[in-house]
């Protein structure tokens, strides 16, 4: 969730910032003081909400958003004004909300909770590691062309971001073989597949070697191993079971079940 703020009043736009950030401390937060700044840095990286002052020097807080809007018809619109005079224009211009000064994280928390425009999530791509290796993307099963490249993704996901070359790859894949032109294949079926999906950052590529980026898929062993206590019971004595270069993993896995068990 991306979130600007435009008030021209320096220490007002510091409060708003810190009440915006104490309320959402996982969204990023632009400040402006200036609304033609706003207005060219949505141009740029349009956000989800921005919350504005109205009375400003040179251009106003109700022409900002009708500036935004034009940028992005879906911008939530939020007022953070010491007038409530008025309401009546932020009315017609649909705005999201109406905050007067001084504003609190509990009032900016509020508006966000109440938000006129849903913001959309992106899907994110999930690994099911436990039990059968699955793929998914949002709740339907990632479909590539070929049986290995899947198998290729779920040895990535194994080595948790530790980069592999062609060679430890192929090895893993064809055993003692090195099919060079079935690997440029997988490869390719691994990487377009993913950027069809809008998930390419999935995959890190440097001189040759492949890996993932742990932090851009959701994954139930990464979150078992950071130690989610609601996961702390998801692992069952299986891991990529359809998988022999996942023994070892797994072996691992169940010494450390067996030993929590027997305290």
């Amino acid at each position: 969730m991306k979130i600007i703020a435009v008030d021209d009043e320096k220490i007002a736009l510091q409060g708003l910032l810190s009440s915006i950030n104490s309320a959402a401390p996982t969204a990023r937060v632009y400040g402006f003081r200036y609304a033609s700044e706003a207005i060219a840095h949505m141009e740029n990286d349009p956000c989800d909400i921005a919350f504005l002052d109205i009375e400003m020097k040179g251009v106003d807080g109700i022409t900002t958003a009708q500036k935004l809007k034009e940028i992005n018809p879906d911008v939530n619109i939020i007022f953070a004004t010491g007038f409530g005079s008025y309401r009546g224009t932020a009315f017609d211009l649909h705005a999201s909300g109406y905050l007067i000064k001084p504003i609190t994280p509990e009032g900016v928390k509020r508006e966000l909770d109440n938000l006129r425009r849903p913001i959309r999530v992106p899907k994110k791509l999930k690994a099911i590691a436990f039990g059968n290796f699955q793929i998914l993307y949002g709740e339907e099963h990632v479909k590539f062309k070929y049986q290995k490249t899947n198998e290729m993704l779920a040895y990535l996901i194994d080595r948790r971001g530790s980069m592999c070359s062609a060679n430890e790859l192929m090895s893993v894949l064809f055993e003692d073989d090195t099919h060079q032109k079935y690997y440029n294949q997988l490869r390719l079926d691994l990487i377009g597949t993913l950027k069809s999906l809008g998930c390419e950052s999935v995959i890190v590529q440097t001189r040759g070697m492949l890996g993932v980026s742990v932090s851009e898929l959701e994954c139930d062993y990464f979150d078992y191993l950071n130690g989610k206590a609601e996961l702390a019971n998801l692992y069952h004595g299986e891991y990529m079971a359809q998988y022999s270069f996942a023994e070892l993993t797994n072996a691992s896995l169940f010494a450390k079940l067996t030993s929590s068990s027997n305290k």
